[in-house]
Formats: structure tokens, C-alpha cells, sequence
């Protein structure tokens, strides 16, 4: 279950990635519809940096999967998820309170979990 969230988490941000440095312009004026149309061909290389941060967050999230030592494993998760959490949340505070539904939340509960289980 927790291993299925990590993916899930995983690979929102490689949509994210996909998103935010290869259709910035295409597909970006339809999920941010608050940002003005024409300000996303200025910011395509900001987006694509910020799309870059959430594949190696991501990235982070993979490499937990093929660690073999569960204690290292949960380690690794841990860091990335809280790494998502933090940027949920403070994406939730600039910019709009739907990225912590998205972002934050689902990490959240991942390390709830993990920290839930690890303990028990």
C-alpha cells in the first residue's frame, strides 16, 4: 500500500516534469487558468527549471525502489516525500491552495504511514 503511494507521488511529479518543461506552452494555460495566457512563452525556461526540481524529486522517489535494505529504503522515502511535502506546502502558501491537495497531501500521508509502520 505505502510502496503503491510512493509510485503514485512519484510519478505525479513526473507529470509535473513532463508538464512544466515540455508543454509549458501547450498544455500549461490549461491546468494554471489563473495564470495570464500571455506570460507562460516568457516563463518557459522558469517553468522548465522548476519541472527539472520535480523530476529529481521524483527521480528520488524511484531510486527508493530498488534499495534493498528496508531501513535505508524508508530512509530515502522519507527524505523525497518530505522534500514534496515542504514544496506542497509552501506552493499551497504563494501560489494556490490546490497544490497541497495534489502535492503535499499525498506525501503527507506517505510519511504517516511509513513512519506509522516503521514504528509498530
Amino acid at each position: 500500500m505505502i510502496r503503491i503511494l510512493v509510485a503514485f507521488i512519484a510519478l505525479i511529479h513526473s507529470y509535473i516534469l513532463w508538464l512544466e518543461m515540455f508543454q509549458w506552452t501547450i498544455r500549461g494555460p490549461k491546468v494554471f487558468t489563473k495564470f495570464p495566457v500571455a506570460l507562460f512563452a516568457a516563463t518557459k525556461s522558469m517553468a522548465a527549471n522548476q519541472g527539472l526540481y520535480n523530476g529529481f524529486l521524483a527521480a528520488g522517489l524511484i531510486w527508493s525502489f530498488f534499495i534493498d535494505d528496508i531501513y535505508w529504503q524508508n530512509n530515502v522515502s522519507l527524505f523525497f516525500l518530505s522534500c514534496v511535502a515542504v514544496a506542497g506546502i509552501y506552493g499551497a502558501i504563494t501560489v494556490t491552495k490546490r497544490i497541497f491537495y495534489i502535492q503535499a497531501l499525498p506525501a503527507l500521508i506517505a510519511i504517516t504511514l511509513l513512519l506509522f509502520t516503521k514504528y509498530m
